[in-house]
């Protein structure tokens, strides 16, 4: 079961300032977005509650995307306790975004 959880601007803050998080910035229309999601979906299977993996469409959540300065997509930002540690611009394959996620566990 994936454990892979869409967060609106309303919801960002509580939804990741605590552990790992994994904040994959993505809309529908995008499809390097739609390529790495399986990778997503196969991280969160393997790690569990390591990390957590969360969406932000930036078509419907334009304050998150605007505060985090996101101008290509997909960006994923890689949070430890509410700290950006890491960002990712454009699709990678799932090795190397589980070595990235690797280096924070």
């Amino acid at each position: 079961m994936s454990n892979v959880y869409e967060v609106s601007d309303a919801t960002f803050v509580e939804e990741t300032k605590e552990g790992l998080v994994l904040v994959d910035f993505w809309a529908p229309w995008c499809g390097p977005c739609r390529m790495v999601a399986p990778a997503l979906d196969e991280i969160s299977e393997e790690l569990g509650d390591k990390v957590k993996i969360v969406k932000v469409n930036v078509d419907d959540n334009p304050d998150t995307s605007k505060e985090f300065g996101i101008m290509s997509i997909p960006t994923l930002l890689v949070k430890q306790n509410n700290e950006v540690k890491e960002t990712i611009i454009g699709y990678r394959p799932k090795e190397e975004l589980d070595e990235v996620i690797a280096k924070y566990l």
